[in-house]
Parts: C-alpha cells; sequence; structure tokens
C-alpha cells in the first residue's frame, strides 16, 4: 500500500517536511493548510516541489466548520470552498478534508448537513475533486464515525466520502465492526495515530499526544484490519500532533514515522524480514577513561569479575563471570554505556531486517580474521551488535579466571534516554530487533516524575529498560543525571551480596527507614528481613513472584551495576524501590563532593 505523512507531524518549513517525507521514503503528503499559508512558495511551487522529490498531494486539510449552517454562513462557507479548491487544483490535489463543525453556527440537523454537504460535492466534482468528510471526536454535534457515515449516505453523491481517523475512533470507544458495513469505495482517506491512555479532555488529548503507530495503547492492527476489510485501497497516512515531534529534527521524526508504519504493515501480515531470535545479553560494553578504568577494575574484581581477555587490536577489556561479561573500552569520554552484545539466531538476517526498517548498519574497522559483527544505532546513540559464535576469539585470553560471586548472567540493561528520544526507542527496539514493548510504569522520584519502559523477547532472555525524566528543569538537583546500569542475574542474591561486602565490592548502602516500611507493607519473614537489612538489598514482589536486588555505587559519572533474582513468575524490575536507589545514589555523591 501507499504511505502518506502529514505535513503536520513534522517540524520546520513546509520544505523541510517535503524534504524530510521524501527522503524517508513515503510515497505522498497531506498538505496541513497552515504550513502552506507560511511558505513562500506558491501552490504551483509546491507542486513542482513535490513532483522533484517524488511525492503526491495526497489531501488538503483541513476545512473546517462547513456543514448545518443558516443559508449566509452556508454561501460565505461555499465561495471559501471555492478559493480552496483553487489552491487545491494548483497543488495537483483532489481531495479536501471537511472536519465535523465545531462552529456555535451549527445546528443539530443531519438532513441540512447532508444536503450542504451533497451542495459541496457537486461544487467539487465540477473540479474533479472529493470530499472527505470526518468527524472530530469533540465535533459539536457529529463526533463519532457512524454519524458522520448516516449523514454521508445520506448526502448521497459520488463526490462526498468518509475520512477515517484513527484517533477520533478510537478515543471515543467506538465499535470497530461498524466499519466494515462502510462500502471501501466510500472510504476517501484514511488517517493513523496511536496514542498512550489518557484520562484528558480528548482535544488536549489529541492536540499534544498522538503519538506514531506502536507507540502508544491504541490497537491499530485491528482498526486498520476492519478498514482494508473495506476494500479501502486509498493510502495509509499518518497524522500525528505531537508537541515533541513538532520541535525533533523533520528527518529523524519522519524515518521514526516511516518505521512506524512498516511495524503496523507487519503486523497486518505484509511480508517482512522476520526477526531472528534473539537468545540472550552476549556483552556490554563500557566507554571509559583511563583514569576510570582502575576504579571500573576494582569494582568488577570485588563483584567477583576477572579480567579475561584483551582484544586483539583495540584498547577493550573483557571481564567475565558466569555468562556475564562486560567490555571496558578505553575510548576516553565520560564512562557509559557505549554498546549491547545481543545473541541472535542468525546476525546477518538481524542486520538485514535493521537495514529494512531504517536502521542502516553502522561502518566498522575490523582486522583479518577478527569477527565482522554487525551494528546499528539506537536513537541515544547506543551500538547494538548482532552476534553469535566467534566473537570471543577477538580476545587475547589472560590465563586470569573469575573468583565468582555467584552471578550468572546478564538479566537487564538499563539506559536513560534523552526526552524526545522516548518513545522513539520503544519503537525502535520493537520494529528493528523485534521485541516486546511492556506497559510504560511511572514513580515519583525524588526529582520528578520518572517513566520507565521495558522491551524484552518472548523467552525473557533479552530484557532493556528505558527510563526518562519527564520533566527537567534546573541545575542542582539530580546528583546522577541520566543514569544507566546493568543487571547481572543470581540465584541467591543474599550469598551473593554477603561475598561481594567481603570483598570490599562498593555496594550501596539503603537507610534503616526503608526496611522499617517494608515491614509494614509486605511482612516479610523476619529471618530474611534481617538479612536484607543487615547486606542493604531490596525486596519486591507481585502476585507472580518476588524479586530481590541490590546496587552498587555509581562508577565514573553515571554508570552503576545492579544484581537481581527473581522468584517463581516475577517480570517486573522493582520500580517501587527505584526512589530509594536514586536517593542513596544522590547522598553519597554529594558526601564526596563536600568531603
Amino acid at each position: 500500500m501507499r504511505r502518506g505523512i502529514a505535513t503536520v507531524c513534522l517540524s520546520g518549513t513546509l520544505e523541510d517536511k517535503l524534504t524530510a517525507a521524501a527522503a524517508a521514503g513515503f510515497d505522498g503528503v497531506e498538505i496541513f493548510e497552515n504550513d502552506l499559508i507560511v511558505s513562500p512558495l506558491s501552490p504551483a511551487e509546491v507542486r513542482r516541489r513535490c513532483d522533484d522529490l517524488g511525492l503526491s498531494v495526497d489531501l488538503y486539510q483541513p476545512f473546517r466548520d462547513f456543514e448545518a449552517v443558516p443559508p449566509p454562513v452556508f454561501e460565505a462557507n461555499l465561495r471559501r470552498a471555492e478559493r480552496k479548491f483553487d489552491v487545491m487544483e494548483q497543488l495537483g490535489a483532489d481531495t479536501m478534508l471537511v472536519c465535523s463543525s465545531v462552529s456555535p453556527d451549527a445546528v443539530d440537523d443531519d438532513d441540512l448537513a447532508a444536503e450542504q454537504l451533497h451542495t459541496l460535492g457537486v461544487r467539487a466534482a465540477q473540479r474533479g475533486m472529493r470530499i472527505a468528510y470526518e468527524a472530530l471526536a469533540w465535533g459539536r454535534f457529529v463526533d463519532t464515525y457512524d454519524h458522520s457515515w448516516r449523514i454521508v449516505r445520506r448526502a448521497d453523491h459520488p463526490a462526498v466520502g468518509l475520512c477515517l481517523d484513527s484517533f477520533h475512533v478510537l478515543s471515543r470507544g467506538s465499535d470497530l465492526a461498524l466499519i466494515r458495513t462502510i462500502p471501501g469505495e466510500k472510504i476517501f482517506f484514511l488517517q493513523l495515530a496511536d496514542a498512550p491512555r489518557l484520562h484528558m479532555d480528548v482535544l488536549q488529548w489529541s492536540r499534544h499526544h498522538r503519538l506514531f503507530p506502536g507507540q502508544g495503547a491504541f490497537d491499530l492492527t485491528a482498526f486498520v484490519g476492519h478498514v482494508l476489510a473495506t476494500g479501502y485501497s486509498g493510502p495509509l497516512s499518518l497524522e500525528v500532533f505531537n508537541d515533541v515531534f513538532r520541535q525533533a529534527d523533520p528527518g529523524r521524526a519522519a524515518v521514526d514515522a516511516m518505521r512506524s508504519l512498516l511495524g503496523l504493515e507487519e503486523s497486518l501480515g505484509e511480508p517482512a524480514i522476520a526477526a531472528p531470535e534473539l537468545t540472550g545479553h552476549a556483552f556490554t560494553e563500557l566507554a571509559v577513561d583511563e583514569s576510570t578504568v582502575p576504579q571500573l577494575a576494582a569494582a568488577l574484581t570485588a563483584m567477583g569479575f576477572a579480567h579475561t581477555g584483551q582484544h586483539r587490536s583495540k584498547p577493550v577489556q573483557l571481564w567475565t563471570q558466569g555468562e556475564a561479561r562486560v567490555l571496558l573500552n578505553a575510548t576516553g569520554g565520560p564512562t557509559e554505556i557505549s554498546a549491547l552484545g545481543v545473541e541472535s539466531a542468525d546476525p546477518a538476517r538481524s542486520a538485514e531486517r535493521a537495514e529494512s526498517f531504517h536502521a542502516p548498519v553502522l561502518p566498522r574497522e575490523h582486522r583479518a580474521g577478527e569477527a565482522d559483527l554487525s551494528a546499528v544505532a539506537a536513537p541515544d546513540g547506543t551500538a547494538v551488535f548482532f552476534c553469535r559464535d566467534g566473537w570471543l576469539s577477538d580476545f587475547t585470553p589472560t590465563g586470569s579466571s573469575a573468583a565468582g560471586a555467584g552471578l550468572l548472567g546478564t538479566d537487564h540493561v538499563s539506559l536513560s534516554q534523552p526526552f524526545d528520544n522516548f518513545d522513539e526507542a520503544a519503537l525502535f527496539y520493537r520494529t528493528v530487533l523485534g521485541l516486546q514493548p511492556e506497559m510504560p510504569t511511572e514513580f515519583a522520584a525524588p526529582f520528578g516524575l520518572i517513566r520507565s519502559r521495558a522491551v524484552t523477547n518472548p523467552a525473557n532472555r533479552v530484557r532493556i529498560a528505558l527510563n526518562v525524566a519527564l520533566l527537567r528543569r534546573g541545575e542542582w538537583a539530580p546528583g546522577v543525571p541520566d543514569p544507566q546500569h546493568i543487571a547481572f542475574t543470581s540465584d541467591d542474591v543474599l550469598a551473593t551480596a554477603k561475598a561481594m561486602h567481603a570483598a570490599g565490592a562498593p555496594l550501596l548502602e539503603i537507610p534503616a527507614n526503608y526496611y522499617d516500611d517494608l515491614d509494614a507493607r509486605l511482612a516479610p519473614p523476619p529471618d530474611l528481613l534481617a538479612a536484607l537489612r543487615e547486606y542493604s538489598v531490596l525486596y519486591d514482589r507481585d502476585e507472580h513472584g518476588e524479586f530481590l536486588h541490590f546496587y552498587t555505587e555509581v562508577l565514573g559519572s553515571r554508570v552503576f551495576f545492579e544484581v537481581v533474582q527473581r522468584i517463581g513468575g516475577y517480570r517486573g524490575y522493582g520500580a517501587a524501590n527505584a526512589p530509594v536507589r536514586m536517593a542513596a545514589h544522590r547522598r553519597l555523591r554529594l558526601a564526596r563532593q563536600s568531603g
């Protein structure tokens, strides 16, 4: 199917938007009226620009407050429509979107609305054009698609049809099955937007919180499936109002938009390169400067890791314990997670899928005999490598072996995201890697609200937790800005904590108030509570199981480690304990700065 995007989805001038849409591979655009009004290009020049870029102009929108109005207003509206038809003729657009009225001049009269739309359809047909009537979810009298369809049927003109917008339909909770009763030829246009589930005024919800497909909570697969079942053959077109997208780089936002459509098409059964199974975390790479390497090396040693390999051609150390692997890459700059290695059943196909979803493989130098690993860049710049067998041979064994503290492997990696990239990142990991986003959670941290969303594979062998501060202002508050961490797994966290304490690992101390509250809330057995308190281990449980975990101090500027134990079917990340950890980290950092 043809893919389109409304210019309102993107930031910048109309020229910027058209260039970005074409570069991302879209076939056509909806020209949002305000974008044209502020452009120095004439409609004819816009058409030529679109022709040069290989874009069709699929829709001109919006035309507001037309129907069910008194005669003098109706005559003025017809004059206004004729002037817009002139513009559309120069643009090369043959369909105009007419939104259901919110005007105080409108009356609640379906027959009058249909009669006036019929007249508009006659005028449009004389110009070789069509009218796509859309029910706004906040329309004064027409606010559901089934109501707009009744009016279109009464209008009874071949140039008058429907525009179905997923936001207006799904935000109202309308019965989707009724869509199948509409003849496909009467659905003139389909607009798509996702959104989070919010309890707020629907107009504000629409204007500020729409998302690209796959980034929100709407079931767009079901919605589009019903529309396609009617025989609709027009474009799948995105219309997203979002405060972040309106300020983001248009080229990047357009790629994100295209990726969302490709993911939606895949969910509808369109052929795609299937995501190979991911079987685990191969490694997590930390970029470190030379001065931080000794600190990290000492911490890893006390945690039971050993420096077991040195890269043959790069300043990269391999540290292992069980199946947990950490690479220290002394490339300079602040300490941060610079790369993730995921084990793929077919790395070449993983890379091929990534490219098909507009995530090009990163250029990478490697010497003869070294593993040729493909990597792509996540939205925050983290490199994601697709690994299988053989990559460990790039490291010369050091002869050291891990003392061990009970760590078995990597449970998850937690990455703080720039605010503007949060939804983009979840979509990236879903479409490019085939991971499934879990429901987002929010919690009140010491310095504001934090939103977290994990992406996992079906077997829970690969887990990536994405976090973002919803609003950050001022310079003083976060003692550890944008923290990142690696969580290792143990089958006996208390024994592991005891061993690491004895070895002098830099573990984070948790205040006594936490354990007093834990006793009141969850009442763990007294002997367990005493052990948790002694070793600063945190605890959580839900209806599926239990979760025990503890943390190290921050190493370098933003990275720390976590050790976790999952008991039973617990699948969360101990979000209730995150504020305790954040406050403890900041308290320690401030104490050291003042000392």
